[in-house]
């Protein structure tokens, strides 16, 4: 770990050689929480698109607008945040207990490191954890003892699936994944997902090359099947659309920018 020296230390699990979607998240967000493996991906994703640290900060923006409208509008007080990724600004958890400190929070990835630096910034936080585990094994996630203790399966629960999709294949059937995770919770949870749009655009169609080449996966999915992520579920207004267009923060001042165009999540809820 760290900028400096040949030998980077790494916890045990961790093979500091092979580059980590979370760790290379921290990196073009300027964390430390990563090696020199993940920093050589995000400059290479940096040279292909170099909008692409405001696209992740885009997408932290949207995590915590939909954290906000779950609490303070749908009345959501039990979140799983899957895929949660590195702990940076302004986490799932910050948000939610902005708005009532007694929310449940559980943070899901499968990257090793993710669950010792989510629980030191937690700080034995009673009403929030971090697990390591697959977000594919759904059985696995909710019958994890962490998730057992704080989310109470017959109270409304968020889902966050929120860039994480575009990670799996189509034999891995995120439909699927989606499917049965909300066919286990209750009437009055919602989803919140997303997945990178494709597009004909070069830009577009370089990032998602270059993910292939750096880190082996990424599959940009067009708007109908994005939309499908949501089947027999009612969407929340505007429905499923850009980031920046779902409950902004102040009037957007024109046209999206073509990177922000990739971008193509909502939020639903279960009737």
């Amino acid at each position: 770990m760290g900028h400096s020296g040949e030998y980077e230390w790494a916890p045990p699990g961790v093979d500091p050689s092979q580059p980590s979607v979370a760790r290379v998240h921290d990196a073009l967000l300027g964390g430390m929480e990563n090696f020199a493996a993940d920093r050589s991906v995000a400059r290479k994703l940096r040279d292909t698109v170099p909008e692409v640290v405001d696209l992740v900060w885009c997408n932290r923006a949207f995590i915590g607008r939909v954290v906000d409208y779950l609490i303070r509008e749908a009345g959501i007080r039990q979140i799983i945040d899957l895929g949660a990724g590195l702990p940076t600004v302004e986490n799932t958890h910050e948000v939610a207990h902005f708005a009532d400190p007694r929310t449940r929070v559980v943070y899901v990835d499968n990257d090793p490191m993710v669950e010792p630096h989510a629980r030191a910034i937690l700080n034995g936080n009673p009403y929030a954890d971090a697990i390591t585990a697959d977000v594919r094994d759904v059985d696995g996630v909710l019958g994890h003892p962490s998730v057992r203790r704080l989310i109470d399966p017959a109270q409304p629960t968020a889902i966050l699936i929120i860039g994480v999709l575009h990670l799996l294949p189509d034999q891995d059937d995120p439909h699927e994944l989606v499917r049965r995770y909300m066919s286990a919770m209750p009437s009055g949870s919602h989803l919140a997902a997303s997945n990178m749009m494709s597009s004909t655009n070069p830009q577009a169609q370089a990032l998602e090359a270059m993910l292939h080449v750096t880190m082996g996966t990424g599959y940009f999915r067009d708007r109908d099947v994005i939309a499908a992520y949501f089947d027999g579920l009612v969407l929340v207004e505007p429905g499923v659309v850009h980031f920046p267009e779902w409950h902004p923060d102040e009037r957007l001042p024109g046209p999206l920018a073509t990177w922000e165009q990739l971008l193509l999540g909502g939020v639903a809820r279960k009737p």
